[in-house]
């Protein structure tokens, strides 16, 4: 017997397709839909993906620019004291650089003990053995009576030549007859015409004249700060004049720093000579003056000792004078370059690192071999390849002459230094008692801090 209360449905054949037709179309729609969003989302990310990185590179280039502001303008006040203290320390440095000689340390820079340099004495030039015995420099006076013909230049700025009246026009005949060496010279060597420029002041023309040993540095166009020599004896104290030349920029970039010249001319021990006038609009070349013409601007002064910007020199002068050249019998020493020892091969790191134009050094290395400069990689059995920012001479009038002929090819082709030496050391061949001393005596001498800002170019 059946249950009253149960309740029987009859579903039929036709109902239960319908459901299924209703589900599969339900199951469809769900995919078209999944298909549709995945195709939106793949052709907005096709038409928006370069705009995407773009605003990326964006954001990340705003970054980067505030990063730079940071650091250069903001971050130094920021510096606490123990971080002062650090950069303080690394300053005034005076632990010596060492190396190791055949299983034993040495130092790379010998120098006296203090008691020793303390008593000194500095010896008697004596230069008769040398070739050149005088130098006559060329001024737009004489030049006449020289039988020279050299043209009126204005004070003219062109990338066509970089001759102008501080240095006098100079042929390549007249190069040549200024490299011949007899006993008295006439040369070309900067200050040639009252209207060339660099101005210094009687005030410190006389001071300079003063200075029998000088340690010279320069900073044109806003350039490096002032780094306080160290490690002096009190003899070189007495005896050695430290001279920073800076140009009216520099004045006020460091006048901005809180780092103003005392009413006595001096910024600790360095006695700062303002230069007006700059002759050259490259700032570099402005440089080369006190680099290589010392003598020009010290004209009393027995011995120099150049140290670039960038550094700290942290030696006494006076033992670095009788490490360098007294104890090796030398006029000149100057620092070799650690990392190439052929010019040819400077010639072409200098282009790649954007130092000089191509077509600049490709015409004075095509100079060069016209002239016979051979590819050998030493002279006179030293490294012919120099780094040169630290530069110790005596002023002898051989010395004085090589650095006139240095300054000369500086100014004729680029600014980079490093591709004339060798060239004037090759020609002038009697200059032989070099020191090229090694990096490691340099690291010894100076600290390098880096060139820590730009130099400003003229407005010519």
């Amino acid at each position: 017997m059946l249950n009253n209360k149960s309740i029987s449905i009859a579903v039929s054949d036709d109902e239960s397709d319908e459901l299924g037709r209703m589900r599969v179309q339900v199951r469809r729609k769900r995919k078209k839909l999944h298909h549709r969003f995945k195709n939106g989302v793949v052709r907005n990310l096709v038409r928006y993906w370069p705009l995407f990185w773009a605003l990326v590179i964006f954001l990340a280039a705003i970054g980067l620019l505030l990063y730079e502001a940071w650091t250069i303008g903001w971050k130094s006040p920021q510096l606490n004291s123990s971080e002062l203290t650090a950069v303080n320390n690394d300053l005034n440095r005076l632990d010596p650089i060492t190396q190791v000689v055949r299983g034993v340390t040495q130092r790379c820079l010998p120098i006296l003990p203090p008691e020793q340099l303390e008593h000194l004495e500095i010896p008697v030039l004596q230069d008769s053995t040398s070739p050149v015995k005088k130098l006559i420099y060329t001024t737009e006076n004489d030049a006449p009576l020289l039988g020279r013909r050299y043209n009126t230049l204005s004070q003219e700025h062109t990338d066509a030549t970089r001759f102008n009246l501080f240095t006098g026009n100079q042929t390549l005949d007249q190069r040549g007859e200024m490299f011949k060496v007899n006993e008295t010279v006439t040369i070309n060597c900067g200050f040639y015409s009252e209207g060339g420029g660099f101005k210094i002041s009687n005030e410190d023309k006389n001071y300079m004249k003063s200075c029998d040993i000088v340690v010279s540095t320069c900073a044109f166009g806003g350039g490096d700060d002032l780094y306080q020599p160290i490690g002096m004896s009190e003899a070189s104290l007495q005896k050695v004049c430290f001279v920073a030349f800076w140009d009216e920029v520099t004045v006020s970039t460091q006048e901005s720093a809180e780092h103003r010249i005392g009413e006595d001319g001096f910024i600790g021990k360095w006695r700062i000579v303002v230069v007006k006038d700059l002759p050259f609009a490259d700032q570099r070349l402005n440089g080369k003056i006190p680099k290589m013409l010392a003598h020009r601007l010290f004209p009393l002064s027995k011995y120099s000792i150049w140290v670039d910007s960038k550094s700290q020199f942290r030696r006494d002068p006076l033992g670095v004078l009788e490490a360098l050249l007294w104890r090796t019998n030398s006029v000149l020493a100057i620092s070799e370059h650690g990392a190439r020892s052929s010019i040819y091969d400077e010639a072409k790191a200098v282009v790649k690192k954007n130092k000089a134009k191509p077509e600049e050094v490709k015409m004075q290395l095509t100079q060069y071999r016209s002239d016979g400069l051979p590819e050998d990689k030493r002279f006179n059995g030293k490294k012919a390849l120099a780094e040169a920012s630290v530069i110790v001479r005596e002023h002898t009038p051989l010395t004085n002459m090589f650095m006139c002929l240095w300054f000369n090819e500086v100014v004729r082709f680029t600014s980079r230094d490093q591709l004339s030496f060798p060239y004037v050391l090759w020609r002038l061949k009697v200059l032989k008692n070099i020191n090229m001393f090694p990096v490691c005596t340099r690291k010894d001498l100076v600290t390098s801090m880096g060139h820590i800002r730009k130099a400003m170019p003229l407005s010519i």
